[in-house]
């Protein structure tokens, strides 16, 4: 097995690490793309986190997988199983890492059905794909933009819907499909197409540390990491451990975590101020925002989280162009939410107090 380099050694990037534990607290962000020149840590970064990640519970003896405390995202064998009454085995596993390669055909990612068994013995017959191996894992692709256009369409679909449907002839086979997306690439080797640049959830530029300092951190801990790999992982085992508890505590809140009309006017706002087209990225900052809360251990998201997940999912969609993405910061963006919710509650009470009807003065009375 390939030595993992930790997570947490790696130096800066804080944008970088910072998208990656996002996804891995909620898939349903919808992955995030890592564009940066060469030697950046861009794959060391997507291998290390899927090592960090916490054990997954599972059925079994499922090829897929499957959660068995979610029977509403089985695959169709674990359905079949449940409703004629056989009880499902349950193990625990490690995350997965599956790394996809840049000839990947769309029968290779999404999987096959075999309509000869179907026709000629009633048999159906699903031979699965990479999305099969990829679920409640992470799904690594090197060198995104050299992908054919049609296999990372299909991708980013599985990715959204958490689920892979293959149907032909008249057959389906249904599986879940849930899990971490990362694409990393060189901007140097070609662009992606801006449609499916919208389409992934988070985007990182990175480029190599200017800072001397920072620089000569990176390379003493590769040296100590090449000559003594045992001894260097043990030496970060607590910092790993860590992160992978709070990310295994913030899955679990997830689904707790609240917002208010305030926070919702906020995004939109925002949004709406910079000029993005679509909805896509504000359904993506909440997620990402209610992510980051989740991460901090709270129940409700505030402005900072807001600012943090719109500085990863806003550069890539704004009209000025994706290769302005570290011209905006989070404080930045901190003010920019304060001033248009401020701007729009003021509104909102000049536009009540305009509302409200006008009294009239009691006249003269009466002798």
């Amino acid at each position: 097995m390939r030595d993992i380099y930790p997570f947490t050694a790696i130096v800066g990037q804080e944008r970088m690490k910072r998208a990656l534990i996002l996804n891995a607290v909620e898939p349903r962000i919808g992955g995030v793309l890592i564009r940066g020149e060469r030697g950046t840590a861009k794959s060391t970064a997507a291998r290390a986190l899927a090592a960090l990640l916490p054990d997954v519970k599972v059925v079994e003896d499922c090829r897929f997988a499957c959660d068995p405390d979610k029977p509403e995202t089985w695959c169709t064998e674990c359905r079949e199983r449940d409703a004629a009454g056989e009880e499902l085995p349950v193990a625990i596993r490690r995350t997965p890492f599956v790394d996809l390669p840049v000839s990947a055909t769309e029968d290779r990612v999404v999987g096959t059905l075999d309509i000869e068994s179907a026709i000629q013995k009633g048999e159906r017959r699903f031979d699965s794909g990479i999305l099969a191996a990829a679920n409640r894992g992470l799904l690594y692709i090197d060198e995104v933009n050299l992908l054919d256009d049609h296999v990372v369409d299909v991708l980013l679909d599985s990715a959204a819907m958490g689920m892979n449907i293959v149907e032909r002839e008249g057959i389906s086979f249904t599986h879940p499909a849930r899990f971490i997306l990362v694409g990393t690439m060189n901007p140097e080797e070609g662009e992606l197409r801006p449609q499916l640049l919208d389409r992934f959830a988070l985007s990182v530029n990175i480029h190599g540390i200017r800072h001397a300092r920072e620089r000569v951190q990176i390379m003493e801990r590769n040296l100590a990491f090449e000559q003594d790999t045992k001894s260097f992982r043990e030496e970060w085992l607590p910092r790993e451990e860590e992160l992978s508890r709070k990310i295994d505590l913030a899955r679990k809140l997830i689904d707790q975590m609240q917002h208010s009309d305030r926070n919702l006017l906020a995004i939109a706002s925002l949004t709406a101020s910079m000029n993005v087209d679509g909805h896509r990225a504000d359904l993506v900052i909440l997620k990402a925002a209610r992510a980051h809360a989740a991460l901090k251990g709270r129940s409700q998201i505030n402005d900072l989280d807001i600012a943090l997940a719109a500085e990863l999912a806003l550069p890539h969609r704004m009209k000025m162009g994706h290769m302005q993405q570290n011209d905006i910061g989070v404080e930045e963006i901190s003010q920019k939410i304060e001033q248009l919710v401020g701007s729009r509650e003021e509104e909102s009470s000049a536009n009540k107090k305009e509302k409200e009807p006008v009294q009239k003065a009691d006249g003269p009375k009466k002798a």
